[in-house]
């Protein structure tokens, strides 16, 4: 044990050194993320420093930072003090245009944490292919919030990098440095003789009975058995019945910090609280702070009482623990603090975020100035993808602003982004009442998305929110600015509603609204045309949509990244979209932008749902649906209900089809949600086809659209053209199938995707009595560029060739297609579809096993359900009744059922039930 180990209270951490010993050895050739976790005092920073000495003299560049309790809620300011502590990391950092950005070097739009993460990582392990380079972390949990989630996120990329990071981090202690699944060393409290020998080491005059009242306080904590022992005068050393009364350790830690910061030189106090409200350690920025008033020499003294740490190598600053930070700001008048803030401000001049939120914790009383930077904050917030801080900001906007009218626009403001993006839509009443009591009878239209908002996404209540919010739209100057940030917003609401509320009438207001723009907002224009009515698009709008989707690898705010995604759903674009969706569902799982995050959930599982990813799509709706419900988003949940439907639907899961649709039906029924009935209808066209009910399955299907039209504002029209397509034809109404496929071509879909081109050639195929036309089109359908990325469609087409070319007579041709579409559909789980391909290859003359086995053909789930409920006596009507199916429906699937269990009438299904293995 070396004395400096014994001065810095290392005694007793021999297993901690090795662990980190351990790990620094291995850096240079793997790489990869530790965090220590523990107590306040029980060692962390003294581990750290230990870990940086030992790299440093291993030739390890090390780079060090500190999270700071009082530090500004800045952008990046940790990962500057990171970078800063070596020349060759800041001036490389400087010129990569992502870092130069969130350093405040460069000033284009606000780079997004993933980006930054991205560059960073890029930047580090650049860094390490000539020398190994360790991030050290300390107080990560009081990292900045875009400092904490870029290095956390840097942190689960530098395995094979040959760069390591280190992170302390407070036990019970949320903070935006998220550590899940990365490797945990936890700290212990020293043992009995660890506490007793480093006593002895530091305090070696010390009475015997001292030792043990200051062992049993200190209780294995080594700041207490370091720190405890220093306050005492020399009769309580000698004696402990001399000693006070004890009381809890961290009040006495507090008290020993604070008599000994008390003691310092004014001009050594202030400039400590200099230093601990700037919060990055950064010497120069106290220094400029500081300018005129007292010089860097007067830190003397607080050094001396082993209360900070100069290095004058890094120009760096560090407090020994963050209890004395906090005990010197306590001990600061209010009025010393705003005039630290103050001088800080203008030492950060070049910064304008960091600026803003010191002039903020500067002000006294309300400030239009100030408000209006904290606002331009959270804007650059927003674009970072930094929901929470950008709402910090608005409401500390919204306290400075002297104008009621302001006051009550800021707080709504950051109502809207509660709702919208970061998943606070509980906080929205109590926000917009606020506002109200600010500005009573002025009511503003961020307000009124607000409320459209939480009405839309809470209760659900669509025609009184699309009342609100029309109604305030009204009420603005023409012509609209294209640049209005809200005005964009509220567009982005109303047009949601009207998606939801599925009626004409509301879709008027939404286009009487946009006719007041000079030029309607990019991306409002393009959602407008692909999304609501993706029928009547036209080429300028799928280019900008695609121009849009290009740019989303660049693009950091989540909003935006979701709202292009949303566009492009019903015309195939999510698979470009997914890597930035992800992105978006990453972040959210970190629990930022949670709004934003189950959003893009649900349109992952739209793409999963076309791709056959049906497993992952399970996962993903499910995850979506706990954060709804989490965070009390019921309309939202919608969406993640219609994508299990329709899984459940393939798979002839009545039960769950049956569930799942009744959800929507009971929530959207008494809101007037008509957008949410095509969900319903979408996955009860599925099932019905699944099951060979082609009469229910046309009905279902003309509801959404009718035979030869794309009816406006039906978006679900163009993902049901091969379901109605498929009814209309098996229920010999090949006139309507030709007539749908007209109007369908007529809009162009067979330009817009690949998919679409490939389903369009397949309803044309099933419209085509000629068996040698349809076998050709269902070729060209089956031919297009990627076929087999839509599994699901393109065994359906495979099942349609195979019957036309069996009904053609060509048996073996006809083989080979329903080999193929059995077994992607028993990949799928698709075991009705399977059924029925295995029908087929039984009419080819081709052995069959029954999906997912070798026996005979399994019952589908409502099979059994119908032949259960036969024999029990009940007639095809009564069981139609209960099971919501006509007569029709419920014969047919007992005619489909008497092969599979062997039987030939009603009075043997009992026993051949009773005979089924259990599911």
């Amino acid at each position: 044990m070396t004395e400096r180990d014994a001065h810095a209270g290392l005694v007793g951490r021999e297993a901690d050194r090795a662990r980190l010993g351990a790990f620094l050895a291995e850096l240079p050739g793997a790489g990869g993320a530790l965090v220590l976790l523990g107590d306040p005092g029980i060692g962390k920073s003294a581990l750290l420093t230990a870990l940086a000495r030992d790299a440093g003299a291993a030739g390890v560049r090390v780079l060090h930072t500190v999270g700071a309790q009082y530090r500004a809620r800045t952008g990046h300011g940790a990962l500057r003090q990171l970078l800063a502590a070596s020349p060759e990391a800041w001036s490389q950092a400087a010129q990569v245009p992502l870092l130069g950005a969130a350093l405040a070097v460069e000033r284009p739009a606000a780079p997004g944490h993933d980006a930054v993460a991205d560059a960073l990582t890029t930047l580090i392990a650049g860094l390490s292919r000539d020398r190994a380079t360790l991030l050290v972390l300390d107080d990560a949990h009081w990292l900045d919030p875009a400092s904490g989630a870029v290095l956390g996120r840097v942190a689960r990329r530098l395995a094979g990098t040959g760069a390591g990071l280190v992170a302390a981090v407070r036990t019970g202690e949320a903070g935006s440095f998220v550590y899940d699944g990365l490797a945990v060393h936890e700290l212990r409290p020293l043992s009995e003789a660890a506490s007793e020998e480093l006593l002895r080491l530091r305090f070696p005059s010390l009475a015997p009975r001292v030792r043990r009242r200051l062992m049993a306080d200190a209780d294995g904590n080594p700041l207490a058995l370091l720190e405890l022992p220093a306050s005492l005068t020399d009769s309580q050393r000698a004696d402990a019945q001399a000693l006070p009364a004890r009381i809890p350790l961290t009040q006495r830690l507090l008290a020993t910090f604070a008599s000994r910061v008390g003691a310092l030189p004014a001009a050594t106090r202030h400039l400590l609280l200099v230093a601990a409200l700037e919060g990055t350690g950064d010497l120069p920025a106290v220094r400029r702070a500081v300018a005129g008033r007292c010089h860097l020499k007067h830190l003397a003294p607080a050094e001396r009482g082993r209360l900070v740490h100069v290095d004058d190598a890094t120009g760096r600053l560090t407090f020994r623990h963050s209890l004395i930070r906090s005990v010197v700001v306590d001990l600061s008048s209010s009025d010393q603090r705003r005039g630290v803030h103050r001088a800080l401000a203008d030492a950060w001049a070049g910064v304008p975020e960091q600026r803003a939120w010191h002039l903020a914790q500067a002000a006294e009383e309300p400030d239009a100035r100030v408000a209006d930077l904290l606002e331009e904050a959270a804007d650059s917030s927003v674009r970072r993808g930094d929901g929470p801080n950008a709402v910090a900001a608005l409401l500390r906007s919204a306290g400075l602003s002297p104008a009621a009218a302001e006051r009550a626009r800021r707080l709504a403001k950051a109502a809207y982004l509660g709702a919208n993006l970061t998943g606070g839509l509980r906080d929205v009443p109590r926000l917009l009442d606020d506002a109200r009591h600010a500005a009573p009878g002025q009511g503003s239209l961020a307000a009124a998305v607000a409320g459209s908002a939480y009405l839309l996404n809470g209760s659900g209540d669509i025609a009184t929110a699309h009342r609100l919010l029309v109604g305030a739209l009204a009420q603005r100057p023409e012509p609209y600015d294209p640049a209005d940030a809200t005005l964009a917003e509220a567009m982005h609401t109303l047009l949601l509603m009207c998606f939801f509320g599925g009626r004409a009438e509301l879709w008027s207001a939404f286009d009487a609204a946009a006719a007041r723009y000079t030029a309607l907002p990019e991306l409002v224009a393009i959602t407008r045309s692909t999304f609501a009515d993706p029928a009547r698009a036209g080429r300028e709008d799928l280019a900008r949509l695609d121009a849009a989707v290009a740019e989303l690898a660049h693009r950091t705010d989540p909003l935006h990244i979701v709202r292009v995604a949303t566009a492009g759903a019903y015309l195939d674009r999510l698979g470009d979209c997914a890597e930035a969706l992800g992105r978006v569902v990453d972040a959210g799982r970190r629990g930022e932008n949670i709004t934003a995050a189950l959003n893009a959930l649900f349109l992952l599982g739209n793409h999963a749902w076309l791709t056959g990813q049906w497993a992952e799509l399970r996962r993903t709706a499910r995850e979506g649906l706990d954060l709804c419900e989490r965070y009390h988003y019921p309309l939202l949940a919608c969406p993640g209900h219609f994508l299990l439907a329709c899984v459940a639907a393939a798979r002839g899961d009545h039960a769950a089809v049956r569930d799942l649709t009744g959800r929507m039906q009971l929530w959207a029924g008494p809101r007037g949600a008509e957008g949410v009935r095509f969900y319903v209808l979408h996955a009860k066209v599925l099932y019905a086809l699944g099951q060979g009910d082609f009469e229910d399955a046309y009905r279902f299907a003309r509801s959404i659209a009718p035979p030869g039209e794309l009816p406006p504002h039906v978006p679900h029209a163009v993902w049901s053209l091969l379901d109605l397509a498929e009814a209309a034809a098996r229920t010999g109404r090949p006139g309507q199938v030709r007539a749908h496929v007209a109007a369908a071509r007529d809009a162009g879909l067979d330009t817009f995707s690949p998919r679409l081109r490939m389903v369009l050639l397949a309803a044309a195929a099933l419209g085509t009595a000629d068996d040698g036309a349809a076998v050709a089109l269902f070729g060209e359908a089956l031919a297009v560029e990627n076929a087999d990325r839509w599994p699901f469609e393109h065994a359906r087409i495979l099942l349609y060739r195979g019957e036309r070319l069996r009904r053609g007579r060509f048996p073996a041709r006809a083989r080979a297609h329903l080999r193929d579409a059995a077994e992607a559909f028993e990949r799928l789980g698709a075991v009705p579809w399977a059924e029925r391909a295995g029908h087929e290859l039984r009419a080819c003359g081709a052995p069959v096993r029954a999906p997912g086995g070798p026996a005979a053909p399994a019952l589908t789930p409502q099979q059994r359900e119908v032949a259960r409920l036969a024999a029990t006596g009940l007639t095809n009507k009564q069981i139609g009744e209960k099971l919501f199916l006509s007569p029709r429906t419920v014969s047919t699937h007992l005619h489909q059922a008497f092969p599979k269990l062997g039987v030939t009438s009603r009075a043997a299904l009992r026993d051949a039930l009773e005979r089924l293995p259990e599911r």
